[in-house]
């Protein structure tokens, strides 16, 4: 067996690269078109990108909504904890992670709004499971903050900017950054065009953001994330792709939901309804069963979304357009520029 070494998905990232605030209007960000036959990049603006759409082509959107999740409490003693909620278990319960020390099982938490947790498991590390003493969802536009990725230090200065203009399933710790570039009049033009969109969901956990650490990448844990695509969805992508035309994935997170969902796939369909958790780790060596281009941002070095990446258009192909993308001065990460790999 051939060990896939996550060594090899490292680059060398000035600071300066890191992109601190968003680029306005939304559709101004840049945009790299690669081609994984020829290797070959152009540079446009994303509000050009119909450039290189065409007539019947299907972009796949992840419609999930960043929710506020970064709060406040206090322990017993008075002190101060910061509470990052991951994913919903329960109507009272959550995962999350819980930044102080001594956060033991059976403590109760003060939270603004009359609110109390109590710590009702210990997972590894800063993890663990909290039990609200009632609902907190409706509290978290009053005592909530919007969580930034940890390599973003400017304040966002409009919390809208950090969600897609479509988002309206509420449920992720991160935003699916690829949508971040496509403004109303954009999808109208594209729309006009003749290109068709379809929605799915998946709520993004914190952990895409993890770096793999594993000397083989086969043995990361890859994060699990709940995710649905529906009957019309499924049923829209199984025609797409029996007429022949192009699935293009808006966002990995997006890939990761089809992907899982073709598991479902019955007769001769490639893909099926699905609703619930994913654990698909895609890597170099995948073959990929739904889609056939990606839109998507630049990602961070040995992170799985490069690997997933890298599984479309392969490392060498990944990291000199990376390179190119550095002297190009694009901007990286969460609020940077895009690419479109064809």
């Amino acid at each position: 067996m051939t060990f896939v070494k996550t060594s090899q998905f490292d680059y060398i990232l000035p600071p300066e690269f890191i992109a601190q605030t968003p680029v306005e209007p939304r559709d101004h960000s840049r945009l790299m078109v690669a081609n994984r036959n020829t290797g070959q990049v152009e540079h446009i603006l994303f509000r050009e990108i119909g450039k290189f759409l065409r007539e019947g082509d299907f972009l796949v959107i992840n419609r999930t909504r960043v929710i506020p999740a970064r709060i406040f409490a206090h322990k017993p003693t008075g002190g101060r904890v910061e509470i990052l909620l991951l994913r919903k278990e329960s109507e009272l319960t959550w995962e999350v992670l819980i930044g102080g020390k001594g956060i033991k099982k059976g403590m109760v938490l003060d939270l603004p709004e009359h609110l109390s947790a109590e710590v009702i498991e210990v997972l590894e590390s800063s993890r663990r499971i909290i039990r609200f003493n009632k609902p907190i969802d409706k509290y978290l536009p009053s005592i909530g903050q919007m969580p930034l990725p940890p390599y973003i230090h400017e304040k966002l200065k409009d919390p809208e900017r950090y969600q897609t203009i479509y988002a309206d399933r509420t449920g992720s710790a991160a935003a699916p950054t690829a949508g971040l570039h496509f403004t109303s009049e954009l999808m109208r033009s594209l729309k006009s065009k003749g290109v068709q969109f379809a929605e799915v969901t998946l709520h993004v956990g914190l952990d895409t953001f993890a770096p793999v650490t594993e000397e083989n990448a086969e043995d990361h844990l890859i994060h699990r994330e709940w995710c649905e695509v529906s009957q019309n969805t499924a049923d829209m992508v199984n025609r797409a792709h029996n007429e022949h035309r192009r699935i293009i994935a808006v966002g990995t997170t997006s890939v990761r939901t089809l992907e899982t969902a073709a598991r479902n796939a019955r007769d001769e369909n490639i893909i099926g309804a699905y609703s619930g958790m994913t654990n698909l780790f895609i890597l170099p060596g995948y073959s990929f069963k739904v889609v056939n281009a990606l839109i998507t941002n630049f990602h961070l070095p040995k992170s799985t979304l490069l690997m997933l990446v890298s599984a479309m258009a392969g490392w060498e192909n990944i990291h000199s357009w990376y390179e190119v993308a550095k002297k190009e001065n694009y901007r990286f990460y969460s609020l940077g520029d895009a690419m479109l790999i064809l």
